[in-house]
């Protein structure tokens, strides 16, 4: 299995973490007859060699070794083996690696691995005539793990068609016949010109007399290879088989180790459905359907209302990504993620909560059933993060981000308790108007802060967060508290240092008291922040004009960012800061040239040089979106030009900074805020 594996430079191949010269014994740790080294071994590939799904010259340096141990019958697990190697090919195919050094191996060892541009893949399928005999291997798990490899990468379809066709005939247990069926959707699309028989194979294994999930694998495959084979009942089919699975399954939920501490795994263990194989099986449906929101929204309300919680718990993760990737139809699916929360089966009601927090807005339809269950469990008000830092709990969290006012009273109690949780200006500001009320509990704390602890920076931070969030101007006296505090003054690196200096901006020309403090700030790393307020407590835009300007000619981007965001706000006033901005405009990333343009209107008011930037940044960069958007609408008019970029944003059903599978829970409120930002643009245009 190791033949050569010494005569390998390793040392000069890289992985995630530098050098490669730990991989040999990664490799030898796969074949140890101990489990727990062979799992860590696994581990750690994945965490270096294939970092994230990277291919390094390492990751192809391994290939060659990884198939011998996959072929050798008297290593334990070689499934995870073949999963490795599997996982390594399909980003193989896609991506190309980089340059590569040479191996160092002995003549024909490793010839391959040479040259740039050589690909995981094209290796694996030099060895992909093992796939062949582990399909027929006799673990299970291997020949489960063999189906998807044998059909990606053995370059000769007739071939690979007659071993699924005899694997499927001869096969008996059900986790295998669920992978060949899946190989056959995976051939059908790889081999389009052999894809008849596959396809029929795939059209019978939808019907009787075969079991429900293999029938829901099969008709997942058909709707993504062949929707117009796929049945006409397809969503009534695909829910009553779901049901009919279930109610032949037995689950039993456990955390292993009995009851101890809260830990991360067992928190995910708790939130994920232990039904895995009925999670990837209705993954995949939802995977083909891809723009089908119609039929995925109506497949999701029969997971949602199954008899099964793990059905159930399944489906709500599920409607999470649907909800995150599209702008129609949540209110029934936010309504039955909703209903979950009635529970009393614990697991499935703490997946609801996870789900309605990253909803923000759109978990207002499930307000009253989230705010009963803040009401009925004090214990979950805040809950503590593993590195010890106090947080807001899941369910108030939840009830905060939604907008609902039932969150107040329950965050003032909270802000009453001993410790503030360093997520509560967050929370705060989705609460709008009716969270003022909190405002005179946020200032007594703010003014208990005992000035000579070392933590008094900690401990100040959200609270000035909530106070920024809140706009509370009453605040100036306990701030300069916390500004003339120190005995041996601020320090740029105070933890609340930066929260400071925007909240005396916050108060304007009743902070004069803190002029030199942020004067003394023009010639540190918060030097834009500090001529923010200096602008917004002094109003001379010749002192904090030269500060701008040289912050925007550094190589930090971070600085030059903050500094345009200043002179953005201050407009006319900064008439002499446009020939550096049209510099910014014509050159360097496009968020920053966004950033300029955006800058370059509100002082100059000239839409010729800012309109074909905004343009690019559009349509090359979707972060830039919503800056772009919020300029078109202080254009007014002037934006005509640009108007057809709003529209089209409007017409899609897509969310703009969608990923596929709906990734990215942040993204929900930024693709709110830019629709309600191009409906105002072409109002006013």
């Amino acid at each position: 299995m190791f033949t050569g594996i010494d005569d390998v430079d390793w040392a000069a191949l890289r992985h995630a973490h530098g050098s490669a010269e730990d991989v040999p014994g990664l490799l030898r740790g796969l074949a140890s007859p101990d489990p727990a080294e062979r799992g860590e071994a696994l581990d750690r590939m994945y965490g270096t060699v294939h970092d994230q799904g990277t291919v390094y010259d390492s990751t192809l340096a391994c290939v060659p070794f990884l198939l011998a141990l996959a072929g050798n019958e008297t290593v334990p697990e070689r499934d995870g083996i073949v999963e490795l190697l599997v996982s390594m090919g399909t980003v193989g195919q896609e991506a190309e690696v980089g340059p590569e050094r040479g191996s160092g191996g002995p003549p024909g060892q490793l010839n391959g691995f040479r040259g740039s541009g050589a690909s995981a893949a094209r290796v694996i399928r030099a060895g992909a005539e093992v796939f062949v005999r582990l399909a027929g291997d006799a673990d299970a798990a291997v020949r489960r793990a063999a189906a998807g490899a044998l059909v990606r990468f053995l370059d000769e379809p007739a071939r690979v068609l007659d071993v699924l066709r005899k694997r499927i005939a001869a096969e008996r247990d059900d986790g295998v016949l669920l992978a060949l069926t899946e190989s056959l959707g995976v051939f059908v699309r790889r081999h389009p010109a052999y894809a008849g028989e596959a396809l029929e194979l795939l059209v019978a294994r939808c019907g009787p007399p075969y079991q429900p999930g293999l029938r829901l694998a099969a008709l997942g495959q058909l709707v993504g290879c062949a929707p117009d084979r796929a049945p006409s009942d397809l969503v009534p089919l695909a829910v009553r088989l779901l049901r009919e699975r279930s109610a032949r399954r037995t689950v039993r939920r456990e955390v292993a180790g009995g009851s101890g501490k809260e830990t991360l795994a067992r928190r995910l263990y708790r939130l994920r459905p232990v039904d895995e194989e009925g999670s990837h099986l209705l993954r995949s449906l939802h995977t083909a359907l891809d723009d089908r929101v119609a039929d995925r929204i109506a497949l999701l309300d029969g997971q949602l209302t199954s008899p099964d919680p793990t059905d159930r718990c399944n489906a709500v993760w599920m409607a999470a990504g649907l909800l995150r990737e599209w702008r129609t139809g949540h209110s029934g699916l936010v309504t039955l993620i909703g209903a979950q929360l009635d529970e009393e089966v614990g697991w499935l009601s703490d997946a609801a909560v996870s789900v309605l927090i990253d909803l923000f807005g759109l978990a207002a339809l499930a307000a009253d059933r989230l705010a009963a269950l803040v009401a009925s469990r004090p214990d979950r008000w805040v809950r503590r993060c593993r590195c010890g830092t106090l947080l807001l709990g899941d369910p108030l969290k939840a009830l905060a981000r939604c907008g609902d006012p039932r969150a107040v009273p329950v965050l003032a109690e909270v802000l009453a308790g001993p410790v503030v949780p360093g997520d509560l200006g967050q929370a705060i500001g989705h609460l709008g108007r009716a969270a003022a009320s909190l405002a005179p509990v946020v200032r007594r704390r703010l003014g208990a802060i005992p000035l000579g602890s070392p933590r008094a920076p900690d401990l100040a931070v959200p609270l000035l967060s909530a106070l920024l969030t809140l706009g509370d101007r009453d605040a100036l006296p306990e701030v300069m508290r916390l500004v003339r505090g120190p005995s041996d003054g601020l320090r740029p690196d105070d933890a609340h240092l930066g929260h400071l200096v925007r909240a005396l901006g916050l108060f304007g020309p009743a902070a004069r008291e803190a002029v030199p403090v942020l004067r003394g700030l023009l010639d540190t790393e918060r030097a834009s922040a500090a001529a923010g307020a200096l602008w917004e407590v002094e109003g001379e835009a010749a002192v904090v004009l030269p500060v701008l300007l040289r912050e925007m000619a550094g190589g930090d981007h971070r600085r030059r960012r903050q500094a345009v965001e200043v002179l953005s706000r201050m407009g006319p006033a900064a008439r002499p800061a446009p020939a550096a901005l049209r510099g910014a405009v014509a050159d360097g990333p496009v968020r920053e040239r966004v950033a300029a343009g955006c800058a370059l209107w509100r002082i100059d008011g000239d839409a010729e040089p800012v309109l074909p930037v905004l343009r690019t940044g559009w349509t090359e960069h979707p972060h830039t979106r919503a800056d772009v958007a919020e300029c078109l609408v202080d254009m007014g008019p002037a934006a005509a030009p640009l108007r057809d970029l709003p529209e089209a944003e409007l017409a899609s059903r897509r969310r703009h900074l969608a990923l596929p599978g709906g990734h990215g829970s942040h993204d929900i409120p930024k693709d709110e805020r830019l629709v309600g930002l191009c409906r105002a643009a072409l109002a006013g245009g």
